[in-house]
């Protein structure tokens, strides 16, 4: 069959290697190649535009631009989607077969394609959040090694880092020599990651600050330049959602939801989707909280007072976060910024 039969071509990546199917019109398969990573741009080079489909995995955003420059029409679509359209065995040309029957759904959900300026973004979030995980590790492995010697420490880095001098410097059958040098070697370690987590957050501070959106993103209650820089690096300007409510239910902050007949059944919040995203819009809703005497300034403040009286703690937590993601896209998507007389009605 010739090249220009293709009218949906559907790729499964690899590191080295990537399998390809063409289908034409009527959906036969006319292409089934293997090409490796230096031979994939230029097989496609002299096959005339088509719709090509990925799914979004490492790399597929790099490759995606790189064809698009090629005059295709590029589409990255969730893993989880693309299954259903899997016949019989899995092996590699049928996963490419798959994803060329999921792109050309019309009802079908894609990932946009992430700008390089999105990847280094979401580069440095990605190596922040190792950073202080790796901080907190280590300030738990301190605290296990006092404990196990009968030294407790009340909660909070504060607490332990003004307390470390006094117990490391007294004279204690508790610490024997070895253990004092180990604790001491940790703290190095954690003054070591304190200076590189503090180099990083300066550095998405200054990039938050340089950019429009961000800006304007800052301007909402509980939102800073951490959350606004990660929002932008996720989902770019918000087009891949219709509305507010759908950028909560894939932060996961939505009900599950069961429901058959005439019974609707709603359990716990889904946690699907962007987990770093979800974290960080829930302390922000907890940053919010705390300043109780903030809330009659911000446009949800009478919402926020009666929820406060009928809601638990954490569930009014989550509920807040939800709000503030679905006018933290509002405002990214409709270019606004945030109005304390705008009641978040974004959905």
């Amino acid at each position: 069959m010739p090249a220009t039969n293709i009218v949906t071509i559907g790729i499964d990546l690899g590191k080295n290697t990537f399998h390809v199917v063409g289908l034409d019109a009527m959906g036969a398969i006319v292409l089934r190649k293997k090409r490796s990573r230096n031979q994939l741009e230029q097989s496609l080079a002299n096959v005339p535009s088509c719709l090509i489909g990925m799914e979004a995995c490492a790399g597929a955003h790099h490759i995606g631009r790189r064809l698009e420059k090629l005059g295709h029409q590029v589409r990255l679509l969730p893993a989880q989607y693309v299954k259903p359209y899997l016949k019989g065995h899995k092996n590699d040309f049928r996963d490419a077969e798959a994803i060329a029957e999921a792109v050309q759904r019309p009802t079908m959900r894609f990932v946009p394609l992430k700008s390089t300026e999105q990847l280094d973004l979401q580069a440095l979030h990605r190596v922040r959040s190792r950073l202080v995980t790796q901080r907190t590790a280590v300030i738990n492995q301190i605290r296990g090694f006092l404990l196990e010697r009968g030294l407790p420490v009340r909660q909070g880095t504060a607490a332990l880092r003004l307390a470390l001098p006094e117990l490391l410097s007294m004279l204690s059958d508790n610490l024997s020599p070895r253990v004092i040098q180990l604790v001491q070697d940790l703290v190095e370690d954690w003054r070591y990651l304190d200076r590189r987590v503090t180099s990083i957050t300066k550095e998405i501070n200054e990039l938050a600050e340089q950019d429009a959106h961000c800006r304007r993103l800052m301007t909402a209650p509980g939102v800073g330049p951490i959350i606004s820089s990660a929002m932008l690096a996720a989902i770019g300007t918000g087009d891949a959602f219709r509305k507010g409510r759908d950028f909560a239910a894939w932060l996961g902050m939505v009900p599950k939801q069961f429901s058959t007949g005439d019974r609707t059944i709603l359990g716990r919040i889904s946690r699907r989707g962007n987990r770093y995203l979800r974290t960080l819009f829930i302390q922000g809703a907890r940053a919010v909280l705390l300043r109780r005497q903030t809330w009659p300034r911000h446009g949800f403040g009478a919402w926020l007072e009666a929820a406060s009286k009928r809601l638990r703690s954490n569930v009014l937590v989550v509920a807040l976060a939800a709000k503030l993601a679905r006018m933290a896209w509002s405002m990214l998507a409709k270019g606004r910024d945030y109005d304390a007389n705008f009641l978040g009605q974004t959905a």
